[in-house]
């Protein structure tokens, strides 16, 4: 493997020190490497996919684990295998740290490594077809005022439950670390393939997280609730607010045709990752 290019944080590589160094080292062993910018500061400008040469066969981003999730979603469709440097807190897709980017570039040059595939989401209102693709999860919430929202979700066409709840979570194995986890929901190897079904601070007693098939489709519908109250809702992407719900709207999750690729080089299993990254952060 020679060719590279890296997706840096500006935010987190102050100056781009570390990123102007990777370039460099990479090009003396005689590889190629182009930089592109997420979260640009002042005039310089957010990265484009059409930016990427097409040569390229690893992408490094240089942030943290957001900073990951939002260059996988962009590039899902070239299937180019991705590799995190964590610069950040706590970093559960990021593999590599600063004190360890250099001995990994020269694995990879060496052609030292595995891949793992991730399975990812995708969404759009019903009766639309235009759709977007999440990493790590799909959340539909409340907006505006304190209120609940009713939501109604079905599976595959059969209804499942009646939420009353802050919102819900539709989140892959790769999320149940994020959003999911801080909600109660169940931790799962990134791996795996699964959806998983989790409530935000639900008022049903009897609501817990729900574990689905990967195939499987959900339909998550905004039911009134209130008649002197016109409910509504916001869906995010990985965190990014991109829709707004009334009642009676209705939003599709499924499996989405791409895959990210995940760049491995340690042989950590997940379980020993996890007790690291937890006893680090206790």
């Amino acid at each position: 493997m020679k060719h590279f290019t890296l997706i840096t944080n500006a935010y987190k590589d102050k100056d781009l020190r570390l990123t102007e160094q990777v370039k460099e080292y990479i090009r003396a062993r005689g590889g190629s490497a182009v930089g592109l910018l997420s979260n640009p500061i002042g005039q310089l400008k957010e990265f484009q996919v059409s930016d990427i040469p097409k040569e390229t066969q690893m992408i490094f981003v240089l942030g943290g684990d957001g900073t990951l999730i939002r260059a996988a979603t962009a590039v899902q469709s070239l299937g180019i295998p991705l590799i995190g440097v964590n610069l950040g807190t706590l970093g559960y897709l990021c593999e590599l740290e600063e004190s360890t980017v250099f001995p990994a570039i020269d694995r990879l040059m060496r052609d030292d490594y595995s891949v793992e595939e991730r399975m990812m989401l995708c969404g759009h209102l019903a009766g639309e077809s235009k759709t977007r693709a999440a990493m790590n999860d799909i959340v539909i919430h409340r907006t505006g005022d304190l209120t609940m929202l009713s939501l109604i979700v079905y599976v595959n066409g059969e209804i499942l439950y009646t939420y009353h709840a802050d919102g819900i979570i539709v989140a892959t194995p790769t999320g149940s670390t994020g959003y999911n986890m801080s909600a109660g929901g169940p931790i799962v190897d990134p791996k795996a393939k699964m959806i998983l079904l989790t409530p935000i601070n639900a008022h049903n007693l009897n609501s817990k997280s729900i574990v689905l098939d990967s195939e499987d489709e959900i339909v998550i519908e905004v039911a009134r609730r209130r008649y002197e109250h016109e409910e509504e809702a916001c869906v995010s992407f990985d965190g990014d607010q991109v829709a707004e719900l009334k009642v009676g709207d209705r939003f599709v999750i499924s499996k989405a045709p791409n895959i990210t690729k995940i760049c491995k080089l340690n042989n950590l299993s997940f379980l020993e990752l996890l007790r690291k990254k937890m006893e680090t952060y206790t």
